[in-house]
Formats: C-alpha cells, sequence, structure tokens
C-alpha cells in the first residue's frame, strides 16, 4: 500500500514539478507570479487530445503509437510555446514597468480570459482522451502496480528536469539567462538582449507546462477548460515548497507536494487531497518562506 501511494505520487509529483519550473523560472528573472501559467497546461492538455484524435482519424497510430505519441507532444508544446510568447508580449511586457499589483491583475485576467476562451472554444464538457492511445498493461512491484503510462510519465519528466538544468548551466543562453536573473540591468549593459531573454523563458516553461498536460490528459483520460486553475496553484505551492525562483526546488517541491498529496489521500482521504497542497502552502509562508532550498543556490532563474 505504501508503496503503491509513493509511485502514485512521484507520478502526480513529476507533473507538478514540471509546471512549477515554469512559475520559477520567471519569478527568478521578473520577480513576478504568472497565474495564467496553469491555463497554458489546460491548453496543453486540451492540444494533445486534440491532436491525437486527428492522427486517429487518419490511421496513423495503426502504423506506430510511438510515432503518434511524438508527434502529439511536438503539436501540443508547438501552440503552448505560441501561447506563452503572445501572453508575455500583450499582458507583461507592457506592464513591466508598472506597479506589482497591475502585473498581478493582468496575470489574474488573462487566466480568467483563456479558462472562458476555452470553454467557447471547445465546449464545456470534458474533452476524452482517445482509448486507442491508452497504454495497456503494468509492472508489479512488490505488490504494488506501476503502470507503463506511469512509467512514461516519470521518464519523460527527468528528461525535461535533466534537459532543463543542462540548458541552464552549459549553453550560453543558460548563462544569459541567469545573468539576467541576478541583475537584469547589468545584464543589459554586459550586451545581452533582456527581452530575447524573457521571451526565451516564457517558452520554455510553456513547453514544459504543455508537456505536463498531455502527460496527466493521459493519466486520468480527461481534460476540462477549469482544470488549469487548481493544478496552478499546486505547481505554485510546489515552487514555494522549494524555493521560488529556484530551479532545483522547483523539481524538488514538485515531487514532495505529489508524494505528500498520495499519501495523505491514501492514509486519511481522498477527498481532502486538495486541502493538503494549500495547508502546505500555508505552513511554508508561516514557517519557512524562503522555501526549502532557500531563496538561491549556486544557480537560479
Amino acid at each position: 500500500m505504501l508503496l503503491q501511494q509513493i509511485i502514485n505520487g512521484l507520478t502526480i509529483g513529476s507533473v507538478y514539478a514540471l509546471i512549477a519550473l515554469g512559475y520559477t523560472m520567471v519569478y527568478g528573472i521578473l520577480q513576478l507570479i504568472n497565474f495564467a501559467h496553469g491555463e497554458i497546461y489546460m491548453i496543453g492538455a486540451y492540444m494533445g487530445i486534440i491532436a491525437i484524435s486527428f492522427f486517429v482519424y487518419l490511421g496513423l497510430p495503426e502504423i506506430s503509437i510511438a510515432l503518434t505519441l511524438i508527434l502529439t507532444f511536438l503539436v501540443a508544446i508547438i501552440f503552448t510555446g505560441a501561447y506563452g510568447i503572445t501572453l508575455e508580449r500583450i499582458a507583461y511586457r507592457p506592464l513591466r514597468n508598472a506597479p506589482r499589483l497591475s502585473i498581478l491583475i493582468s496575470a489574474i485576467g488573462m487566466s480568467i480570459f483563456l479558462q472562458n476562451y476555452v470553454m467557447l472554444s471547445q465546449g464545456a464538457r470534458d474533452k476524452i482522451f482517445p482509448h486507442e492511445l491508452k497504454i495497456q498493461g503494468s509492472l508489479i512491484i512488490a505488490d504494488a502496480h506501476i503502470t507503463y503510462t506511469q512509467i512514461l510519465i516519470m521518464a519523460l519528466s527527468v528528461l525535461m528536469m535533466a534537459g532543463l538544468t543542462w540548458f541552464i548551466k552549459k549553453t550560453r543562453v543558460g548563462m544569459a539567462m541567469r545573468a539576467t536573473a541576478q541583475d537584469m540591468r547589468m545584464a543589459g549593459l554586459l550586451g545581452i538582449d533582456t527581452n530575447r531573454i524573457i521571451v526565451i523563458t516564457f517558452l520554455v516553461g510553456s513547453i514544459l507546462a504543455g508537456a505536463a498536460g498531455v502527460m496527466i490528459s493521459m493519466y486520468y483520460g480527461i481534460a476540462n477548460f477549469y482544470m488549469g486553475y487548481v493544478a496552478g496553484i499546486k505547481a505554485f505551492t510546489a515552487a514555494v515548497l522549494g524555493g521560488i525562483g529556484n530551479i532545483p526546488g522547483a523539481m524538488l517541491g514538485g515531487l514532495l507536494l505529489g508524494l505528500l498529496e498520495a499519501l495523505g489521500a491514501g492514509y486519511i482521504s481522498s477527498e481532502y487531497k486538495d486541502v493538503f497542497a494549500f495547508a502546505i502552502l500555508v505552513l511554508v509562508l508561516i514557517f519557512k518562506p524562503t522555501g526549502l532550498l532557500g531563496e538561491r543556490v549556486s544557480y537560479k532563474v
């Protein structure tokens, strides 16, 4: 029972971690919370289901399921990346020098707008993940079942987190992002195009959220227009838990939050699983507002 809850927790925690990375990257550079980020994740789930439905209509899964999944992820991250860039250009860049409250209101407004935009364009009913692409089968480890879908989600999440870490630490753009996070004005004086770096930050965060959306639609089999709100709050909690603005902290916070939620649901009550996330957020803000890994480590974006 314990091992089963740990597996479930790591699965959902991996998704939270991917979404939390978008929050923490934007905060690291702009010192603001992108409260519309959860809706980017929701759009990723919708685009994944729409893309797979189209590929099923074309008969592509009969040729190769792996190719279908790869193309689905590509379609989803392209769209969510475009939404992320558009979001930054319309809702945040014009208000960059405005009071923090104005930016916060803009973020909340974009969140509400995207929810209603998807509801009106796709309908209020849940979108169902096509059964043709549901990955069947599982492994049994000490009486615990780990499905192939869970293995895929955790493996892809680890690969994306590792890829992001390498990107931030080893590439020129990653170094420019770290420099911009430390001191935007000085980075600009040294020749770094800070506007371009901010756009790339939104792009990368949106790609990760879009991939997470596809994964969660595969895991639960449905998507709806309000799913981004709760997931966004939980991912924000994960970012705060690990240390907002801290990339390893976001990863750690997401995994820990998923584990705590799964263990709480398994041993206390599944009806209160959402309460655990908000209780953790309150406790962290009261007793350790800098998060588990503090405000800064060796690098911060």
